[in-house]
């Protein structure tokens, strides 16, 4: 199977390449080598290939405030571009999305079909981007995620595991709930559904359970082998953003049972077994 993946030289993107390793025919993106936003260019790269993935995305949350068109411009008007090209080669088209296309009011975690309803720059850009694909590709999996980290890029558990060796205190938020997520895990999810041949719609990739992000600055600060007790509550009210960021952020995964593919398992377990890598030095 020959796969495109654009953004390969991102946190999620080099782990999805990892992933696919030998067993596929892989053409890796990154910025320089393909615009994603030229309508000239992408059809030339998706033309021979089976799977398009797109991990290229605007992610700078609060400059996005600031910036919506140019946000727009990579968040939607890209994959409008590589879907419509996916369409026309007769490749499945992977559209990468976000928990942030949710308001972050709910009570419950959020299932694939809840209405849309963003509260930033960025929420509406990717919803928008979510949008363009549905109406480009009729084969296409919209694949959400939040929280995320990994070994890849800058994340949060590297920054408090930094700032921990740093400080005798750290102050973390309290009342902003999610599903820490790794980009390993999200990598493999995504092929996965692909090799199982998903029905085409929208699936959640995230952790199961759920955690403040000080229950898991906690974590994190004992992984690094510091006492968790250093991390501190605090609130969102503390700590105003350009911004806003969900207060609840855990998305439900019963698409993925109704595919018959197996979610992503605990978010505390995994970041056990994620922990050595992610918090490796450089």
């Amino acid at each position: 199977m020959r796969w495109l993946v654009t953004g390969a030289s991102g946190m999620l993107g080099t782990d999805l390449v990892d992933r696919l390793g030998a067993e596929h025919e892989v053409r890796a993106t990154a910025r320089e080598d393909l615009d994603v936003t030229d309508p000239a260019a992408v059809p030339a790269a998706v033309r021979d290939v089976d799977v398009v993935v797109n991990c290229a995305a605007w992610t700078a949350v609060d400059d996005a405030e600031a910036q919506e068109p140019d946000a727009f411009t990579l968040n939607a008007v890209a994959p409008q571009l590589l879907a419509r090209a996916a369409a026309a080669a007769g490749a499945r088209m992977v559209q990468v999305s976000t928990d942030y296309v949710f308001d972050g009011h709910a009570a419950a975690p959020y299932p694939e079909d809840a209405s849309l309803a963003p509260a930033s720059a960025y929420g509406r850009t990717k919803a928008a981007g979510e949008w363009s694909v549905r109406a480009e590709a009729p084969d296409h999996l919209i694949v959400r995620t939040a929280w995320l980290y990994g070994a890849h890029g800058p994340c949060f558990p590297r920054t408090m595991a930094r700032l921990a060796g740093e400080r005798e205190e750290l102050t973390v938020v309290a009342d902003q709930v999610g599903q820490p997520t790794w980009t390993v895990d999200v990598a493999d999810l995504l092929v996965r559904l692909v090799e199982a041949a998903a029905p085409a719609g929208t699936y959640h990739a995230t952790s199961a359970g759920q955690v403040s992000w000080h229950g898991f600055a906690q974590a994190v600060v004992a992984s690094a082998g510091k006492d968790p007790a250093m991390v501190r509550e605090t609130t969102s009210a503390a700590f105003v953003r350009p911004a806003p960021r969900p207060s609840y952020s855990v998305l439900g995964h019963g698409a993925l049972a109704r595919a018959g593919v197996a979610p992503i398992g605990d978010w505390r377990a995994r970041w056990d077994a994620a922990a050595p890598t992610v918090l490796a030095p450089a």
